[in-house]
């Protein structure tokens, strides 16, 4: 984890040339690569990465409200989106990138800014060549699954 403040913004293309997917999220978990910026506008951080894991935790807050009050679906879908990307993109050589070709999330609960800090975690299910498959399962605090879902991606 990094221990000054999150710089957010776009690494160039020489940044990931040589560096593996996993290499990469650790740079960016380190602070020497900038996060995404749509994970500050969202509210998301990523945390853990591995081996075709990568874990996200994100607020819930106010900002993130549909016009019934709990948290629109779409946040939760982009965390799984995210989690399982981002997993996929652990298992990559350097010079390959993906593609999210579908992501699907199923809703369990309601999400609200009571709900407190979430967790979502994603894992490759399988590795080819040119399609990666992977799950996530989104969390709160205490463990009951508020989302889960599954992402196929292809290997560019």
């Amino acid at each position: 984890m990094q221990d000054g403040p999150r710089r957010y913004g776009t690494a160039t293309a020489a940044q990931f040339a040589t560096l593996s997917g996993r290499a990469t999220l650790e740079r960016m978990l380190a602070g020497e690569l900038p996060a995404a910026p749509m994970w500050e506008t969202l509210g998301l951080t990523l945390v853990e990465v591995g081996d075709g894991v990568a874990v996200f935790e994100g607020d819930p807050g106010p900002h993130l409200l549909n016009p019934l009050g709990t948290v629109h679906g779409g946040w939760a879908l982009t965390l799984v989106d995210s989690a399982t990307g981002c997993a996929a993109h652990t298992v990559l050589a350097p010079g390959q990138g993906y593609a999210t070709v579908e992501t699907k999330a199923n809703f369990s609960r309601p999400i609200t800014p009571a709900t407190g800090r979430v967790r979502c975690a994603g894992r490759v299910v399988n590795t080819g060549r040119r399609v990666i498959s992977a799950e996530a399962t989104l969390a709160d605090a205490t463990g009951r699954i508020l989302a889960h879902g599954t992402s196929t991606l292809l290997v560019l």
